[in-house]
């Protein structure tokens, strides 16, 4: 089944302000040297994290295509944290395990209609993929056309935040395109967002070219050039000098020194966590990790480190989860912690996030002080991170959006702490976490629901496999002729549709 589609409006409303935006934005060629399209000025953007896994939608490159609006699933997440829809219109619950999702008129960026077929079917690659999408941790799904523009998805048991969970990153919709090469997704000109991806220069640079035909209108920018850019200084100097009109995660070290217009700041789910490895090695022994827990003060991350512009962890979840406070719950089951002795640990993380670096240099000082033995490894992340997954390392300091994946505080428990987690830097796979983090899979009502997510971080933190160490804000650099910029606490979206220069 295909939909015949007509656009009678869109291509008016195109001619008509064609002229008019040709006349407000940059012509081709000017002094900047700056590539320009068929209206409407580029816009130039640093980007932190360089592709880690060719720039796949199902894993941690999957937030960088959303945040270039390469990317769109059928529903997405509004600012209070509730599904909203997207290419989906509108959706009901048929009963305990099927929804029924109503899609709208819209297009591939390949010029091959959305259709319930079609989704359906990327939404069995995702199923499929190895590892698994973080959003489908502990979930089995199915999807098939349920008849006109309709599709029906369908999980193995209950799952009553199936709308939020279709909001992840990870569970984009591409065209069939898209995965015509046997074991690589390809996101280049396959996706529906406003921006299409039109090459990809390794791990250095990609170009997005404006989609005309886009469902939610038209974006005020031709394209966008995006540079990866890890080193933190370099992505502020360059900034700074006119080299790019737009600077994501600017380092707090570096923050003072830009002026105060070039400054957004806002508070995020991301919390920054020390997590040992209790598969092997001598954490495995949770006296040790007791012991690594108690070596850690806090304070000093939020104060020293980030220099104000977070704060000291106090769980999972940090105060910008504003609900979360008022439930949490005292960790159990916690061990008394050993004497270390001189046992020796790798403690490694990534520089993408300049302070990391700083901030495992202190934790190293503690341990050290407590009697660890402690050698510190740091790497681009797009290295370290399968190492870390593997458990090559006795902890690791990340930097993790306790709600990027779906929006549901459940499914970052599910991903990260239960055994068949797809992003366990821990490896822990204990019981009474997983039946903790079962139990709240399993709550409906939105209050009960955040209840037991408080629960199952009580029975984590139990376990010391997690440490908490500061709940962040995000600087981003912005420069002074771009407006519209998509500041977002669940760090999902930067560009779209409004974002102009």
């Amino acid at each position: 089944m295909r939909f015949h589609r007509t656009r009678p409006a869109r291509l008016l409303l195109g001619l008509a302000l064609a002229p008019l935006l040709t006349g407000c934005f940059a012509s081709a060629g000017d002094e900047s040297g700056e590539r320009t399209g068929k209206s409407g000025s580029r816009l130039r953007v640093a980007l932190a994290f360089p592709p880690a896994e060719n720039l796949s939608p199902y894993g941690a490159d999957a937030t960088v295509l959303s945040r270039l609006g390469v990317t769109e699933g059928l529903t997405s997440l509004d600012a209070n944290g509730s599904a909203a829809p997207a290419l989906a219109r509108s959706w009901q619950r048929e009963g305990d395990r099927s929804w029924l999702f109503t899609l709208r008129e819209a297009a591939f960026q390949d010029g091959t209609d959305v259709t319930p077929a079609r989704v359906a079917a990327a939404l069995t690659r995702a199923t499929e993929a190895k590892p698994a999408p973080a959003a489908l941790s502990g979930v089995t799904l199915t999807a098939e056309p349920a008849g006109g523009d309709r599709v029906r998805v369908t999980t193995e048991s209950p799952d009553p935040v199936l709308p939020l969970r279709l909001a992840g990153p990870a569970l984009a919709v591409l065209s069939p395109k898209a995965y015509e090469e046997k074991g690589r997704v390809d996101p280049v000109g396959t996706a529906t967002g406003p921006f299409a991806l039109t090459e990809v220069t390794g791990s250095t640079a990609a170009t997005l070219d404006r989609f005309d035909d886009y469902w939610g209108g038209l974006a005020h920018v031709s394209g966008i050039d995006a540079r990866f850019i890890a080193d933190g200084t370099a992505r502020t100097n360059a900034l700074r000098t006119g080299q790019v009109d737009m600077a994501e995660a600017i380092p707090v070290a570096q923050a003072a020194t830009l002026d105060r217009s070039l400054r957004r700041e806002i508070a995020t789910t991301r919390t920054t966590s020390l997590q040992l490895n209790t598969r092997t090695g001598p954490f495995k022994d949770p006296k040790l990790r007791a012991a690594a827990r108690e070596a850690v003060d806090t304070s000093a991350f939020a104060k020293d480190v980030y220099e104000g512009h977070a704060d000291a962890g106090t769980g999972i979840y940090g105060p910008a989860v504003t609900w979360a406070a008022g439930r949490r719950e005292q960790p159990v089951g916690r061990a008394e912690a050993a004497v270390p002795e001189g046992t020796s640990i790798t403690l490694a993380t990534y520089d993408n996030r300049p302070e990391l670096p700083e901030v495992a240099q202190v934790l190293k000082q503690q341990l050290e002080r407590a009697g660890f033995r402690v050698e510190l490894e740091v790497r681009e992340y797009s290295r370290i991170e399968s190492d870390a997954l593997a458990g090559k390392f006795e902890a690791f300091v990340v930097a993790r959006n306790t709600l990027v994946d779906t929006g549901d505080p459940v499914a970052v428990l599910a991903s990260d702490y239960t055994c068949d987690g797809g992003y366990n830097l821990a490896l822990l796979c204990d019981r009474g976490v997983d039946r903790a983090v079962a139990k709240a899979q399993g709550a409906a009502d939105t209050s009960a629901r955040r209840s037991a997510a408080m629960a199952a971080e009580a029975e984590i933190l139990g376990t010391d496999a997690v440490v908490p160490l500061v709940h962040q804000r995000v600087v981003t650099g912005v420069g002074n002729s771009v407006e519209g910029v998509l500041l977002d606490p669940y760090e999902r979206t930067l560009v779209g549709t409004g974002t102009r220069r």
